[in-house]
């Protein structure tokens, strides 16, 4: 099988490359993280100009209309940089429910902003007692005439403190973890009723939970079939956890090669400590961690694709977030433990990756979450 990137990615893989490592370096990404909005609005108007932002919409709105491919392609490169900017969460997540479900109108008014720079999004699906299931929804959306009445509480909602609209999960049929009676509604974060409160994660990021109190929006605003959502946030969050992968297995490449020139330089009893057959090993064993799990990852992306039926795709995935979280576990802690005690200060870039390949680990569910998924869909029958 043909693994080869076509000239195009091969270009925007480079290009992000050449961000991060012009501009993107580990004392610009710290001072990032300490600003208020854990961003750099600059930076998002550059990935705006440079045509990141159009990656993955249709070419009718103004996008590139790019692959999953495209997509690995540049969160791997995000990965090696620590990249802080709200990818994820404005394109990946609240783009695709938009590119997926939105009417035309939302379509239209939204996308080609999103691909401007000028909008900033989220998706609110989390909630305290959720765990890992997007189905368990005690948030309700009730429809009174031509609007919708909302009220509940979404939680750790990334970019949610600095988003301009959000896509919110509410229920408005059925019983609390039903997958049938999900709405999918679009909301301004100025929309009377709506307060946020902002936090930052231990890898950086920043969240919000938000609550809403007898919100208010037009019946317009629901993003696909009112009752019908599951599905498609279940399509988007099968995407993101992908690019999710792709940007751990871009964190995994980094853990290996940072640690690997570490053990070169690093001289105990007057030899480097590369030069010891016991570390070497060591070594060998994380290179061979990251090289399944980006095995995984291009089986994954080749199934999304379209080489593979969709229940193969959504099990390979499943797999593949498994593997993240197993073999990301000995990557950084193999790194950590090499590098010493240094290895989990903040003046070192080695616990930073660390952390953010845990924030990965969690988000949409750990191993135990999909494996658990996987034995369902391969071995229920």
């Amino acid at each position: 099988m043909n693994f080869e990137f076509t000239e195009e990615q091969g270009m925007l893989r480079d290009s992000v490359a050449r961000f991060v490592q012009d501009s993107y370096d580990f004392d610009t990404r710290c001072k990032i993280a300490a600003s208020d909005e854990a961003m750099s609005r600059a930076n998002w108007q550059t990935f705006a100009e440079l045509g990141w932002l159009s990656v993955p919409f249709a070419e009718t709105h103004g996008g590139f209309g790019g692959s999953p491919v495209d997509t690995m392609v540049m969160m791997e490169e995000f990965g090696k940089g620590l990249v802080l900017e709200p990818y994820l969460a404005t394109v990946l997540l609240f783009g695709g429910l938009l590119q997926r479900g939105g009417s035309a109108e939302q379509q239209a008014e939204l996308i080609p902003k999103i691909i401007e720079g000028g909008c900033l999004g989220a998706f609110g699906y989390l909630e305290r007692q959720s765990r890992h299931e997007i189905a368990d929804i005690t948030t309700t959306a009730t429809v009174q005439g031509d609007q919708l009445l909302l009220n509940g509480e979404k939680v750790v909602v990334f970019n949610g403190a600095s988003a301009d609209h959000l896509i919110v999960s509410a229920r408005s049929s059925g019983q609390q973890s039903d997958p049938e009676g999900i709405t999918l509604v679009l909301v301004p974060t100025d929309a009377a009723g709506v307060e946020r409160t902002g936090y930052r994660l231990m890898d950086g990021q920043q969240v919000a939970n938000i609550t809403f109190k007898d919100v208010q929006v037009p019946v317009a605003n629901v993003v696909g079939e009112q009752g019908k959502g599951y599905p498609l946030m279940n399509d988007v969050v099968t995407l993101a956890n992908v690019a999710l992968a792709a940007e751990a297995v871009g964190i995994m490449g980094k853990l290996n090669a940072k640690t690997l020139e570490y053990t070169k330089t690093r001289k105990q009893f007057d030899v480097a400590i590369g030069s010891f057959q016991a570390l070497q090993h060591r070594m060998v064993d994380t290179f061979m961690a990251y090289e399944q799990v980006k095995s995984l990852l291009y089986r994954a992306v080749c199934e999304l694709d379209g080489n593979g039926d969709d229940d193969d795709a959504v099990a390979c995935v499943h797999a593949l977030k498994v593997l993240v979280d197993r073999n990301g576990k000995k990557i950084f802690g193999e790194a950590i433990q090499l590098h010493g005690g240094m290895g989990i200060t903040d003046e070192l870039d080695i616990g930073h990756y660390a952390k953010r390949l845990m924030m990965i680990n969690t988000t949409f569910g750990n191993s135990d979450h999909h494996q658990a998924k996987f034995n369902e869909l391969r071995y229920s029958a």
